[in-house]
């Protein structure tokens, strides 16, 4: 891959020099998980950051027999910096949804390139504060209407990761389960609103493909809106 290549993939490295970039992309590795694959476990954090070229992956937690999906990651994303940067143990682990094309940079190299860049380190810490706001609005959902929260985890993927086909745009589709976690309802009532929202066509499903295309995003977002 080259710089620019990497520049346009990847938002974390639009400011940095040309002479970090070089130093990382020689020591980048490419590689490909299946669908179902723990791409990082648990022990395993803190050894190199990964960078998402293709497919959907969830975070998870992981209490004895009991997991938690945390977060949707997709294309243009990255993960394990920040094991890299507090060196503290992780009880999480990173699984592929579907097939998986992943960057990984040694945890010495990236280190590396962020105390030789500033304007890296700068960009990191403004896409570590964007994610913390988007945890606070999500624990401010919390008291809000469950189809509300549902609807807003659905949006938020669209816009972070949705692919703009015919008809709307495309995100995978979750899990019941999963997207309950993220939306901090349970999954009887998730499936509930997703059948619902279906049933109006403000969603479509395909799933053969396992993709969930949010088709009237007016109606969504209005949905989506406090009142």
């Amino acid at each position: 891959m080259d710089i620019a290549s990497f520049r346009t993939q990847f938002p974390l490295f639009d400011a940095a020099s040309p002479e970090t970039l070089t130093m990382l992309l020689e020591g980048v590795s490419e590689r490909e998980f299946p669908a179902g694959r723990a791409v990082l476990m648990e022990e395993s954090w803190g050894n190199a950051v990964f960078f998402t070229l293709s497919g959907w992956l969830k975070v998870r937690s992981l209490h004895n027999q009991d997991t938690t999906t945390l977060a949707v990651l997709g294309k243009g994303d990255f993960f394990g910096e920040m094991a890299i940067l507090d060196e503290s143990p992780r009880s999480t682990d990173v699984v592929a949804y579907d097939t998986v094309q992943l960057l990984s940079i040694s945890a010495q190299r990236f280190v590396q390139a962020l105390k030789q860049d500033s304007l890296l380190s700068y960009r990191l810490l403004q896409l570590m504060v964007k994610r913390l706001k988007k945890t606070n609005q999500r624990s401010q959902l919390r008291f809000q209407a469950p189809a509300m929260r549902v609807v807003t985890v659905l949006l938020g993927l669209g816009q972070s990761y949705g692919a703009e086909v015919d008809g709307g745009i495309q995100i995978y589709h979750l899990p019941v389960k999963d997207l309950g976690d993220l939306a901090e309802v349970s999954p009887n009532d998730t499936q509930k609103i997703l059948d619902k929202l279906l049933e109006k066509n403000w969603l479509a499903a395909d799933p053969q493909r396992h993709r969930l295309t949010l088709v009237d995003l007016k109606q969504l977002q209005q949905l989506s809106t406090p009142r």
